[in-house]
C-alpha cells in the first residue's frame, strides 16, 4: 500500500526529507508548514554557513563530533553537503582520529539509535528481527564485534561508532544513498573489565562469546542478512586478528563480503608504495620491506604486496622473502612455535635478529608499522632507514593519531627531511630545511567507498583479492606529480569523490572482465556509476 509523504511537523522531523528553514513560501503552504518556521526562507548555503560557524565554536573535537552527529539526525542532506564541501576539516571529526574517542565515550554521548544490534539472545531469530529495520533497500552492511577498535582494543558494543562512521564515508565519499547503508554491532559481550564494571555500558554485560557458539551465531547473521537483503555487500570491520582471518577465509568464497582491515588497508598501503617509487626511483619489483606488527592489518598488507610483486614477475617464494615481520615475540621466523596460523606463511629461516640487525641484514626500502603501540619507530630506527636509503619510505599506520608509530615531524627530522612518510591518521604540514611537506594520510576512505560503489553498481557476486589490486593501481594513478612534490603519497581529500568514482569504474570493469557478475555492461560504465551517486542538495 502506498503511504502518503509526511507533511507538517512530521516532514520537519524527517531527516531525509526536511529542508528546515530552506522551505520556500510555496512549499510551506503545500506541506502545511506555515507557522512552524521563522518567516524568512533561507538556502542550503546559508544553512551551511550557520552550521559551520556553530561547529567551529566548539573547542574540542569530541564536541564537534556530537554536534555533527546531531546534525545528521535532524537534516541528512545538510550534514552530507557539509561533509563533502569541507571534507579535509570534517573527515577527522566523523572518523579517525575523533571516532576513537567517540567509541570510548559511546555510552555517555549516546543520543539516538543509528544502527542494528545482534546479540546472543537473538539466536534463532536474527532474520525475524531484521524486519524491524525501517529501510529495506539495504546495499551495504558494515559489521563489527568491537573486539579490536582501531588501536584501542576491546570496546564491546561501544565500537558501534566505527560502522556508523564508515557508512557516513560511503555516503559522502562515494555517493551511496544513506538509507541503503546499515551499521551492525555483533554484540557478543566484552572482555574489557572496565566496561563490564561500568553501569553506563550499553552492551551485553558478559564475557565474550567464543568458539563454536560465536561462529554459529555469526553464520546465522550472514544467512539472515543475505536473505533479508539479497545482493547486500557485507564489510567486516575491526575484528580481532584470529576471527578476522577465519571469517574472511570462510565467507569470501561464498558470500559477497570483504574485510576492510585486511584488504582495504592493504590496498591503500599498496597504492602508497606504488606512489613512493616515483619519488625514490626504486622499481617496485626490487622493493624489500620490514613490518613492525604482524596482526591482521600487517599480514593483509604483506599478502597484498606479495601478490603485487608476483604480478610484476617475482616468484611467490621470493616475494614472501622480501617481507620480514616483527611482532611482540620478535622476528617472525620458522623456529618460533608461538605464531598465529595467518602469520606463519611469512616465517623465514632466519636467525633471531633484533630490529636494527634485521635492517642491516635485509636492507629494506620500506618500513611499515601496524602495531597499535605509539612511538615504536625510534630515532635510531628512522636514522638506520635513512642510512640505507636515499629516500626511505616510512608508513606509520596505527590509529588514532596518538598511537602512531611516529609523527610526521619525527620521521622528517630523524631522516634529515628525506623520509617519504604516510600515516593512518592525519598529521599537519611540517617545514624542514626551508621546504614545507604535507604528509599523506593512508586513509582507507580512499579505497573502500569506491570499491563498494563499483561492486554494487555491477552487482558482483564475490569479492576476490584481485579487486583490491585493481583499486590500489587506480588510486596510485590518481596521485599527481604535484601531490608527490608536496610530500603526499595520496591525492587531496577534496578530490575523493572523483577518486572513488575512478576506483568504482575500474573495479566494475574488472568484475565484468573476470565474470564476477551476470549484470549487463553499460556502454559507459563510469557515467552510469556517476549517475547512481547520491548528491545531497535541496
Amino acid at each position: 500500500m502506498k503511504t502518503s509523504e509526511p507533511t507538517g511537523i512530521d516532514l520537519l522531523r524527517d531527516a531525509a526529507r526536511t529542508k528546515s528553514t530552506a522551505f520556500t513560501a510555496e512549499e510551506r503552504a503545500r506541506y502545511r508548514l506555515r507557522g512552524l518556521l521563522p518567516a524568512r526562507a533561507g538556502s542550503m548555503q546559508s544553512q551551511l554557513k550557520r552550521v559551520l560557524t556553530n561547529m567551529r565554536r566548539k573547542q574540542h573535537a569530541i564536541e564537534k563530533y556530537i554536534f555533527l552527529s546531531a546534525l545528521q539526525d535532524r537534516n541528512e542532506r545538510l550534514f552530507y553537503r557539509l561533509v563533502i564541501d569541507n571534507i579535509e576539516e570534517v573527515m577527522p571529526l566523523i572518523y579517525t582520529p575523533t571516532v576513537g574517542q567517540a567509541c570510548k565515550e559511546f555510552a555517555n554521548i549516546f543520543r539516538t539509535e543509528k544502527g542494528f544490534y545482534v546479540t546472543a539472545g537473538d539466536r534463532g531469530s536474527i532474520r525475524q528481527i531484521f524486519d524491524n529495520w525501517p529501510h529495506q533497500d539495504i546495499r551495504i552492511i558494515v559489521v563489527t564485534d568491537g573486539e579490536r577498535i582501531l588501536g584501542l582494543g576491546d570496546l564491546g558494543s561501544s565500537g558501534m561508532g566505527i560502522p556508523i562512521g564508515k557508512l557516513s564515508l560511503y555516503c559522502a565519499c562515494a555517493g551511496i544513498e544513506p538509507r541503503q547503508c546499515l551499521p551492525v554491532m555483533f554484540d557478543v559481550g566484552t572482555d574489557n573489565q572496565e566496561l563490564l564494571a561500568d553501569p553506563m555500558y550499553l552492551g551485553t554485560p558478559a564475557p565474550r562469546l567464543r568458539g563454536d557458539a560465536y561462529f554459529s551465531l555469526f553464520d546465522e547473521f550472514m544467512r539472515a542478512a543475505q536473505d533479508a537483503w539479497p545482493g547486500v555487500l557485507i564489510q567486516f570491520e575491526d575484528f580481532a586478528a584470529a576471527n578476522a582471518f577465519e571469517l574472511l577465509e570462510k565467507y569470501q568464497p561464498r558470500a559477497f563480503c570483504f574485510n576492510d582491515d585486511i584488504q582495504g588497508t592493504a590496498a591503500v598501503v599498496l597504492a602508497g608504495v606504488y606512489a613512493s617509487t616515483r619519488i625514490s626511483g626504486v622499481d617496485f619489483a626490487d622493493l624489500r620491506f620490514v613490518f613492525i606488527g604482524a596482526g591482521s592489518a600487517a599480514v593483509g598488507i604483506g599478502s597484498m604486496l606479495a601478490r603485487a610483486l608476483v604480478e610484476r614477475g617475482v616468484s611467490e617464494s621470493e616475494a614472501r622473502r622480501r617481507l620480514w615481520f616483527f611482532n611482540s615475540g620478535g622476528l617472525v621466523r620458522g623456529a618460533r612455535d608461538d605464531l598465529a596460523r595467518f602469520t606463519r606463511p611469512f616465517a623465514h629461516d632466519l636467525p633471531a635478529h633484533s630490529i636494527g640487525e634485521a635492517l642491516d641484514a635485509h636492507r629494506p626500502h620500506v618500513l611499515i608499522g601496524a602495531t597499535g603501540a605509539p612511538a615504536t619507530f625510534t630515532r635510531a630506527l628512522i636514522g638506520k632507514m635513512a642510512s640505507i636509503n636515499a629516500r626511505p619510505a616510512v608508513f606509520a599506520l596505527s590509529n588514532p593519531t596518538a598511537r602512531a608509530e611516529c609523527s610526521a615531524e619525527q620521521a622528517y627530522q630523524w631522516s634529515d627531511g628525506r623520509a617519504i612518510f604516510a600515516s593512518g591518521s592525519p598529521f599537519a604540514a611540517v617545514t624542514i630545511g626551508g621546504a614545507t611537506l604535507h604528509p599523506g594520510q593512508g586513509n582507507n576512505a580512499y579505497i573502500f567507498p569506491g570499491v563498494g560503489l563499483g561492486l554494487i553498481a555491477c552487482r558482483a557476486a564475490r569479492v576476490p583479492d584481485s579487486v583490491f589490486l585493481v583499486a590500489a593501481r587506480e588510486l596510485a594513478d590518481a596521485v599527481a606529480d604535484a601531490d608527490l612534490q608536496r610530500g603526499s603519497l595520496y591525492p587531496p581529500l577534496a578530490n575523493i569523490r572523483e577518486v572513488s568514482l575512478g576506483i568504482a569504474a575500474a573495479v566494475a570493469a574488472h568484475a565484468w572482465d573476470a565474470n564476477l557478475t551476470d549484470a549487463p555492461r553499460p556502454a559507459d560504465a563510469r557515467e552510469s556509476i556517476r549517475a547512481m551517486m547520491y548528491e545531497p542538495r535541496y
